[in-house]
């Protein structure tokens, strides 16, 4: 008499799910359809054309670059303060501050911090910051970058190259002062082509990627900007009590 009804829920939670993971795909689709379509215009989303041009911190592991992209968006708050948070990134520490339930439908079990954790506030070169836990996505150790370069408070770069890698990338996230209380958070990517078939295949992929980078990484710098702001104007309103 019970296993028709319990056969029914299950039914459901497996039809509920189905659709859940039908409406993250188009969700995905949709968004990078959109950027594929803007992409000339968005590939350097946020960034001014001087901070495009303008030589950055981590541009020196890659000086003959096939292909770079700098996105940028201005920050309420002073460059402290959102390195307190940037320097959380990772799968395994703070998350990465963008779509958790789309990365997390991969099994990447991110989750974005709300707070600052102070066992979280120190990266130095060599460190690792995980992207993707081991067995994620077929990959038996997953997927980390290393750190190439730490100046807290003002720059952070991330490194990635073969034959741990396919591709020969950086991922350098700079503070730059604006206004006063407030800063520029700049990420520039940077990539070489590697020689040979795998090399031109993860270039391609890398290519066609990029769209979902774009959104990805958007999401990343205005999660990183809420947060930064929201924290900054608490702290200014406990020193007014």
């Amino acid at each position: 008499m019970t296993a028709q009804p319990q056969g029914r829920v299950v039914d459901a939670r497996r039809a509920k799910e189905r659709r859940r993971t039908l409406m993250a795909a188009a969700a995905l689709m949709a968004s990078t359809t959109a950027a594929v379509a803007a992409r000339a215009r968005l590939r350097n989303w946020g960034a001014t054309e001087d901070e495009t041009l303008r030589r950055l911190p981590g541009d020196d592991f890659i000086f003959d670059a096939d292909a770079a992209t700098t996105r940028a968006v201005t920050v309420n708050a002073p460059r402290e303060e959102v390195w307190r948070w940037l320097v959380q990134i990772g799968q395994d520490r703070g998350g990465w501050y963008s779509y958790d339930w789309l990365e997390n439908l991969f099994g990447l079990d991110i989750h974005s911090a709300h707070t600052v954790r102070d066992e979280w506030q120190h990266l130095e070169a060599g460190d690792q910051v995980r992207a993707a836990p081991a067995g994620a996505l077929g990959m038996q150790d997953g997927y980390v970058f290393r750190v190439a370069r730490v100046e807290p408070g003002r720059v952070l770069v991330l490194r990635q190259r073969p034959p741990v890698h396919p591709w020969n990338a950086t991922w350098a996230f700079v503070l730059v002062d604006d206004v006063p209380g407030s800063c520029r958070l700049l990420v520039r990517c940077r990539a070489k082509r590697t020689p040979g078939l795998s090399g031109r295949l993860a270039w391609i992929g890398g290519e066609l990627m990029d769209p979902v980078v774009l959104v990805m990484t958007r999401r990343m710098l205005l999660g990183i900007r809420a947060r930064s702001e929201f924290a900054h104007d608490q702290r200014r309103r406990r020193a007014l009590t």
